[in-house]
């Protein structure tokens, strides 16, 4: 059944005796969430009369109410969220992860009018100019008041606001792992619609376990709103926890689990034990596991991860099918015209492979990932013009991300735009280093991205988290880079740098501008091939006299490395 807006879907569920959410030792049926949310709507209809005067001269279509969540995953989040698709106002889900100027940035730049945060979110926003002009604590006197002054309130649509599939619903942040995080703008009835596809095929009988943020499209698209959909049964997580994710499918009984970036990586760093057999996970979905982590937790939990390429922009969609190759993305989505453009919107030719596997056009094949009638799908970024204007090129969707294709329509990653590496005039993509340097022994998660070369260009530096008890072994390394058939002759990384932790985003996608910044300037375990010569391949550690050398090689072709 097709539903205009989210509110429409909460409605049909406020009925429903089926358990909705779990969260720790609570739970609350679709009826009982339905009624929370109700509560929260009659709360928000009354702030946007009272706050008015904080949005009165915005334009349209956003002079209405902006609340913030700065919030871990709560069911106050989600009682909230649902509260404003009944009353017809925007929420905006803030990175809880960020700090200071960036986070005050970050609620100025959506016009957040009221905040809704707790103990710890509020110890973020102190002495911050955030804009906003209220704040609420939800374990305070005052929030649980409010509530009892609105409980028992009807669950029902504002009568214009939000029974108009327009209305901006909610502003969801990209993850930031390339550049300053952008607010997505969601509709309620692009909520809708996300929700009615459940391309992941959720059933009521089953249970949707979510460790990922709320502040995520990953986490509403592709867990929440299918499960209100389908009225099967949503459990929550208040962070994601690599040692608490067994536990938690085991005490939920979870049928499925939604992830992010490098999740697998961690929960596979965990010890095997019997339980993984145990679970009654039947569907694992996310995007940018690794094909040794898929494999890795085939084996150990008896259950395939599938894989789809998209992002909270919605613009283009690629879904991995059961005969897509190792390494490949997949198709491209239902109603999706996806292509590979070069940079002046030419179609990239095919990509060419060696009797290895390896990549050898790469030049000419890798381009950006593009949908070529997909700008009518993307909603836009918040008041940034600019930022939507370079996604959407008439009728094409620009994703950003760099990607090839072969020669039976399966698409592969490349790395994000902001990935490509010139080395010696050649240009290259990070995306296949990365999956050559996963084949290392030991290799838990890696990145690959450029730092400026002395004199043109770039060079290549990786950052290596390896398992746990693992030590980085030079010798082995180069030997493994001298051998491996699919390296480019100028990929091989000329700096290494061993992390004890790899640096992510709230969403665990590994943070490349944290990496750029430290490059090989900071301190810690970074190995040198070859000497400042570039006089052979071996590797070994970076010394102090290393590093001023190659400081000195920077300053006499007047460059700055990364870092400085």
């Amino acid at each position: 059944m097709q539903h205009e807006t989210f509110g429409d879907i909460l409605l049909e569920r406020s009925t429903d005796d089926h358990p909705g959410l779990l969260f720790d030792d609570s739970s609350w049926t679709w009826r009982e969430f339905v009624a929370e949310a109700a509560v929260r709507a009659k709360i928000l209809r009354g702030w946007s009369d009272e706050y008015s005067s904080s949005y009165a001269e915005r334009p349209d279509p956003y002079k209405r109410l902006h609340v913030g969540i700065l919030l871990e995953n709560v069911p106050e989040y989600l009682f909230t969220l649902c509260g404003a698709a009944l009353a017809g106002v925007t929420i905006i889900g803030i990175n809880p992860t960020r700090r200071g100027a960036e986070l005050a940035s970050d609620i100025r730049g959506v016009d957040c009018d009221v905040i809704l945060t707790d103990a710890d979110g509020s110890a973020l926003l102190d002495g911050l100019d955030t804009g906003a002009v209220a704040s609420f604590d939800i374990d305070s006197e005052q929030w649980r008041g409010l509530l009892a002054d609105h409980a028992g309130a009807e669950p029902r649509l504002h009568p214009e606001d939000a029974r108009d599939p327009h209305t901006l619903l909610a502003l969801l942040f990209t993850s930031g792992s390339t550049g300053a995080p952008k607010a997505v703008m969601c509709s309620t009835g692009r909520m809708a619609m996300l929700g009615t596809i459940n391309y992941r095929g959720l059933v009521r009988d089953d249970v949707a376990y979510s460790a990922m943020p709320l502040f995520h499209g990953n986490a509403l698209f592709a867990a929440f709103a299918p499960a209100a959909y389908v009225g099967c049964t949503f459990a929550m997580r208040r962070k994601f926890s690599a040692s608490g994710f067994l536990p938690d499918v085991l005490k939920y009984d979870a049928t499925y689990f939604n992830y992010v970036g490098r999740s697998l990586s961690y929960i596979l760093a965990q010890p095997e034990v019997p339980e993984e057999k145990q679970t009654r996970l039947r569907v694992v979905f996310g995007t940018e596991a690794s094909v040794h982590d898929r494999v890795e937790f085939e084996r150990r939990f008896g259950v395939t991860p599938l894989e789809s390429y998209g992002s909270s922009e919605g613009g283009v969609v690629i879904s991995h099918t059961e005969d897509t190759p190792p390494g490949a993305l997949g198709v491209a989505g239902a109603y999706m015209d996806v292509a590979i453009l070069d940079e002046e919107g030419n179609e990239c030719p095919i990509a060419e492979f060696d009797e290895e596997g390896g990549l050898t056009n790469a030049g000419e094949a890798i381009g950006e990932i593009c949908n070529l009638t997909g700008a009518k799908l993307f909603e836009g970024y918040y008041r940034n013009p600019e930022a939507t204007a370079e996604r959407n090129i008439g009728e094409v969707y620009h994703s950003g991300d760099l990607g090839y294709r072969d020669a039976d329509g399966y698409f592969y990653f490349a790395g994000r735009s902001g990935d490509k590496i010139r080395v010696d005039s050649e240009n290259f993509s990070a995306g296949p280093v990365e999956r050559i340097l996963d084949r290392f022994p030991g290799v838990l998660v890696v990145a690959v991205y450029p730092v400026p070369d002395p004199r043109t260009g770039d060079q290549v530096m990786a950052a290596i988290q390896l398992e746990p008890g693992v030590e980085f072994d030079a010798d082995a390394f180069t030997e493994f880079c001298r051998t491996q058939p699919d390296m480019g002759t100028k990929w091989a990384p000329r700096f290494v740098r061993i992390m004890q932790e790899m640096p992510v985003t709230a969403t665990r996608k590994i943070s490349k501008p944290s990496l750029r910044r430290e490059s090989w300037i900071e301190p810690g375990e970074v190995y040198l091939r070859g000497g400042a010569d570039k006089s052979d391949d071996v590797y070994r550690p970076l010394t102090d006299a290393d590093r001023e050398a190659l400081l000195a090689e920077y300053t006499l072709h007047g460059r700055r490395p990364a870092g400085v």
